[in-house]
């Protein structure tokens, strides 16, 4: 099986929110998932479904936070099973590790022509077609997800209609890491 090459931090395309959060730093669990896809090829279609991964993953995500010093750690990750996501969050939680969950929403006519418009692995349409193929056949369970239980368990931020900058900021604004601004209170939830 190909090996997916790893992207060095500062080429990744979520990175920006993290380098203007005070001592963010950025936690790819898509990585984690690539590592158990060579330890057991073609045992799982979505590594999500590999028990080991999300326990791999949160404490990936508490070692990171100890390690930044008590910093904050950004996991972009859409968990489209709530109780995927209620084990992670818990995980994170029972730790002591403080949890914020953001939604980065679109209504999915953007989020389909966002994929359509993708390219995973520049020079490589096959591999990248894949990819766009897996990620269209996931947006009615997204869909489903986000009316059953996301919304109400995230803060959702509406990106349709804004840029990668505007919704960075909205994050941060979010979490209260915008100078002059506490963050909003959420109720813990999944």
């Amino acid at each position: 099986m190909a090996q997916r090459p790893l992207r060095r931090r500062e080429d990744h395309p979520r990175r920006h929110p993290a380098e203007r959060a005070a001592r963010g730093v950025l936690v790819d669990p898509e990585e984690v998932g690539f590592l158990l896809r060579q330890v057991f090829p073609g045992k799982y279609a979505d590594f999500q479904d590999n028990p080991a991964w999300r326990p791999l993953v949160a404490e990936l995500a508490v070692r990171c936070h100890r390690e930044n010093d008590g910093g904050p750690v950004i996991v972009p990750m859409t968990l489209l099973r709530r109780d995927y996501a209620a084990e992670i969050h818990h995980a994170i939680r029972a730790a002591g590790v403080p949890l914020r969950h953001l939604l980065l929403h679109a209504d999915p006519d953007t989020v389909r022509a966002r994929i359509d418009a993708g390219a995973e692995f520049p020079g490589d349409e096959e591999r990248s077609e894949k990819v766009r193929v897996f990620r269209r056949g996931e947006l009615p369970r997204y869909t489903e997800a986000y009316r059953g239980w996301l919304a109400a368990a995230a803060d959702v931020i509406d990106t349709a209609r804004r840029t990668p900058r505007q919704v960075a900021d909205r994050a941060l604004e979010v979490l209260g890491a915008l100078p002059g601004r506490a963050p909003r209170p959420r109720e813990e939830s999944a």
